[in-house]
């Protein structure tokens, strides 16, 4: 099975830089999870979904945290749009 490359992007490495250690911790411990980002395939709490007419996906980080990402299959590469409270997530996509 090819490993995909996570990269975060600008916004994500922000939220990063301003929580604290434990939670950076579980927040890029599960990222490290988009290695095999398919629904279905590997480990953690992921789904596709219908979002503005494109293909994304989400990842459920504990309880707490959603990420939304995008896999680009001809790149191997997952691209980590936003991380968001899993309150925030559900308001702004219904999810």
């Amino acid at each position: 099975m090819t490993s995909f490359q996570v990269v975060v992007s600008e916004s994500v490495r922000s939220l990063l830089a301003d929580v604290d250690d434990k939670t950076e911790r579980i927040i890029k411990d599960n990222l490290s999870k988009l290695e095999s980002p398919y629904p279905g395939r590997g480990a953690g709490d992921k789904e596709r979904l219908p979002v503005d007419g494109n293909e994304k996906y989400r990842l459920h980080i504990g309880r707490t945290w959603t990420a939304f990402y995008e896999i680009e299959d001809d790149e191997n590469l997952v691209r980590v749009l936003e991380v968001l409270p899993i309150d925030e997530a559900h308001k702004r996509y219904g999810f």
